[in-house]
């Protein structure tokens, strides 16, 4: 297993839309493998494959608290959402930056497992928000989006401050 290099906002390949895996072969079962490994190392709690420059519609999830609850997920596509909740979000690809988000409280999510088999999973709370967040970088947006052009930009300008210092 490896470690991937994840993607920073406001790099342009994040807006890139994932293509749909047409096989799940053992090349997707180990990109599975290593963006779990990357996540957990961050860490974090989720990770798109767009996130790790690979643009195929495959996410790793696990909002538990014992961090052994991974749900990987093979072409996802929330089918039913209800209600609202607002709540505070991060992102691997943008560092050290939260703000409240607009997102649907329940959301029904069919996905294909690893084996090819078809699942459905039903999330409220934190899982509903990770899959919300996951499938959106699937569809070339990043978190942020989400907020004012005014936050956008200051968030834009403290990554680019922090990428200075950094380098």
């Amino acid at each position: 297993m490896a470690l991937l290099p994840i993607l920073r906002f406001p790099d342009p390949r994040l807006r890139k839309v994932a293509e749909p895996v047409a096989r799940i072969d053992d090349a997707i079962r180990r990109l599975a493998r290593d963006m779990a490994e990357t996540m957990y190392e961050a860490p974090g709690i989720g990770l798109a494959a767009t996130q790790v420059d690979v643009h195929k519609r495959l996410i790793v999830i696990d909002a538990s608290e014992t961090r052994d609850e991974l749900l990987t997920l093979v072409n996802p596509e929330i089918v039913e959402q209800s209600g609202q909740q607002r709540g505070e979000e991060g992102c691997l690809s943008v560092p050290g930056i939260y703000d409240k988000v607009e997102r649907a409280q329940r959301v029904v999510v069919r996905y294909l497992d690893l084996d090819g088999k078809q699942q459905t999973v039903e999330a409220e709370g934190i899982l509903s928000v990770c899959l919300q967040h996951e499938i959106d970088h699937l569809q070339g947006r990043v978190f942020v989006e989400h907020l004012s052009q005014l936050k956008q930009q200051r968030i834009k300008s403290k990554l680019s401050k922090q990428a200075r210092i950094t380098a």
